[in-house]
């Protein structure tokens, strides 16, 4: 059988980045009057085990059959389900989440928006298609990452919805969110253009609490004043994240600067506006928090070490050089250096995001302290016999040497206070 005299529409993502004029990194169809029969017998494989989901032979696009959805139970599987021959284009619309998402365009062109979808982009409005929005809890999530992704442009979520999304909350139906489903929206919104927006967003309608109780203990954890004019660890954090997303694409780094300080969330009350021991507090928090959401292991690695080390890093021109190896040895960065690259990038974005300086000398010299240790000639050692364990400790007291003259150099050309958090 023939692909091509199906009737299908290309729908969702790839129409509204379209119509913005954004990239169209991948485009997904929906196929109606067909049933799973037809389209394996036209050479479909089918690749959606709960829904009519299948890869076209040839490009291998996803082809949906368009189906409805209604609510029975709780959780995921609380749906009935139905992609008979003879549901509708706008019957199929009908059930996604916001009215951008909700229009289609055929192979000639033409437009299917039977929601107002295109006047919405043109009044940068994030709004629901109906009340069912309310069904499916994932949606506060996903309105909160679409919002981060088109921040830039303007968008905003109408009242109306960000009214469901706080029910939702209120109804507890979050607690049906899988792990791996609240993973993936962060991920995404992570990589997005503002993804500040997602945490706030989540905040603004009580999820925050609910997803992430480890970052909203940090609202209302005062710093001095002197060190962090900006407020709470709450605001710091995302101002964090803010200039994180300025430097770089990577949502690794830019996870790791969010949660630096997630220790100043179990900060006793009495001890504000001081944070001492948040570094160890933090490390184990992150840990937790990487655990319970099954990060994967170069997300739950770096962000860890930020959280362990951002102060040793700050104040590297005040440590002695056998702490600043230490250091080092810590990060692994003999082996791994371009690890210390994300881990400086992370720390420098926890100092500078405050706006009070733009450099971050630290991050200079625990470079080069690593690039001198690197070139230390192992074989005078050798040929002097050292061996086992003495030769390993007379290569570490050389390298703490090397860390010396260049904490030595450092401290004569950088003047002024080192920058350091509280």
């Amino acid at each position: 059988m023939d692909a091509t005299d199906m009737t299908v529409w290309m729908v969702g993502g790839c129409v509204r980045n379209a119509l913005l004029g954004l990239p169209v990194k991948e485009r997904d169809w929906v196929v109606v009057g067909e049933t799973p029969e037809r389209m394996l017998a036209r050479g479909f494989k089918q690749v959606g085990a709960d829904f009519p989901v299948f890869l076209h032979p040839q490009t291998k696009e996803e082809y949906a059959l368009a189906r409805t959805e209604r609510k029975t139970g709780r959780g995921y599987k609380g749906f009935a389900v139905d992609f008979s021959a003879g549901i509708s284009l706008e019957e199929d619309l009908f059930r996604r989440d916001l009215t951008i998402n909700a229009m289609a365009m055929d192979v000639m062109g033409t437009l299917i928006d039977p929601f107002g979808g295109r006047e919405d982009l043109e009044r940068r409005l994030l709004r629901h298609v109906s009340p069912a929005f309310a069904e499916d809890p994932l949606r506060v999530l996903r309105v909160a990452r679409f919002q981060a992704q088109l921040a830039a442009l303007g968008f905003v979520i109408t009242p109306a919805t960000m009214t469901l999304m706080a029910g939702l909350v209120q109804a507890g139906e979050l607690a049906d969110l899988t792990v791996e489903r609240v993973w993936l929206e962060t991920v995404k919104a992570l990589e997005s253009e503002v993804p500040a927006v997602y945490f706030r967003v989540l905040d603004q309608c009580g999820a925050l609490e609910v997803v992430f109780p480890e970052i909203a203990a940090l609202k209302g954890k005062i710093h001095s004043p002197q060190y962090h004019p900006e407020g709470d660890a709450f605001e710091h954090a995302l101002l964090t994240l803010e200039y994180a997303s300025a430097v770089t694409s990577d949502p690794v780094v830019r996870f790791a600067a969010f949660v630096h300080d997630l220790g100043k969330g179990e900060t006793p009350i009495e001890k504000l506006p001081h944070h001492y021991g948040h570094e160890e507090r933090g490390a184990r928090i992150v840990a937790a928090l990487c655990n319970r959401m099954r990060a994967p292991k170069r997300f739950a690695r770096l962000a860890l070490l930020v959280a362990a080390h951002h102060m040793r890093c700050h104040r590297v021109l005040e440590m002695r050089p056998g702490k600043v190896m230490a250091l080092l040895e810590a990060l692994d960065a003999l082996r791994q250096p371009a690890g210390l690259e994300d881990f400086v990038m992370a720390c420098s974005a926890d100092v500078i995001s405050r706006g009070e300086v733009d450099v971050y000398p630290a991050g200079d010299v625990l470079r080069a302290c690593l690039r001198a240790v690197k070139i230390i000639d192992v074989r005078p050692l050798l040929e002097a016999g050292l061996q086992g364990s003495r030769l390993g400790e007379a290569l570490r007291q050389e390298r703490i040497h090397c860390v010396k003259q260049v904490l030595k150099s450092a401290s004569g050309l950088i003047s002024g206070k080192q920058c350091v958090t509280r």
